[in-house]
């Protein structure tokens, strides 16, 4: 294991429980949005790359055949099966594996998905291509993550990477959608929604090194007067809110 992989471990370990809660992760009408883009039914067997606590699984349970997540972190697999349980899904897999070398047959599934993953990826389009490998011919890639506006995307990195020192690198739209034709999906449906919180429910969930905690504060409070990260922050009371874009993009195989 490389010490990206383990720093990743540590960061959603940690992260499991306040992650898999937080409410603009489990927005249920986000999740709704990817399984409507893919056009998931009954037929298809889906599968989450980076699944995480394993709401976008669970939310692809309910609409098609079978549903698979892999993950690297079992911390995160234990809070997908308690999810799964507590839905009464049992038409769902769990697999703890690396993304970069997907542990499954060429055409395994017909629609494979990540969702908040790639920015933690040190080579997102291998991770791509495994996604192409794995799906079927016919069948949908699509990812799921946040996309700053070119001019911002530097300020917004400088800032995730202080919250969450497993942050490699968000990309705006474009260079998402560059990515996708690299990986030979060069046709994409897009869309985006806007992730929404607050400042102290952010750091609550985060595990940043030792007094960058204070340095994202006073990120957040230059970026109330120039906006500089590109999320829109303002006061409400004694809270700082924010929202960020969140891009969603879907190819066919």
């Amino acid at each position: 294991m490389n010490s990206h992989q383990e720093q990743i471990l540590d960061q959603f370990t940690r992260q499991a429980v306040s992650f898999a809660t937080a409410p603009g992760i489990r927005a249920e009408e986000s999740l709704r949005l990817v399984a409507e883009l893919t056009g998931a039914g009954p037929g298809d067997a889906s599968l989450d790359v980076a699944c995480g606590p394993g709401l976008l699984v669970c939310a692809f349970a309910k609409v098609v055949r079978h549903a698979t997540g892999i993950d690297l972190t079992p911390a995160m697999l234990d809070r997908a099966r308690e999810e799964a349980r507590g839905q009464g899904l049992s038409n769902v897999t769990w697999d703890q594996g690396d993304v970069m070398t997907l542990p499954y047959p060429d055409g395994s599934f017909t629609i494979v998905t990540s969702r908040f993953a790639f920015h933690h990826l040190l080579d997102p389009l291998a991770a791509l291509r495994e996604m192409r490998r794995v799906c079927a011919p016919g069948g949908r890639v699509a990812v799921i993550d946040s996309a700053p506006a070119p001019d911002k995307a530097d300020a917004f990195n400088d800032m995730e990477k202080l919250r969450d020192p497993s942050h490699v690198r968000a990309m705006p739209m474009a260079e998402l959608q560059g990515l996708f034709r690299a990986a030979g999906l060069p046709d994409q449906r897009t869309a985006t929604y806007r992730l929404e919180g607050d400042l102290d429910g952010l750091l609550a969930r985060s595990f940043p090194n030792p007094g960058d905690d204070v340095k994202i504060r006073q990120l957040f409070e230059a970026s109330l007067t120039d906006d500089r990260l590109g999320i829109g922050p303002r006061r409400d009371g004694p809270l700082i809110r924010y929202g960020y874009p969140v891009a969603v993009l879907v190819a066919t195989r």
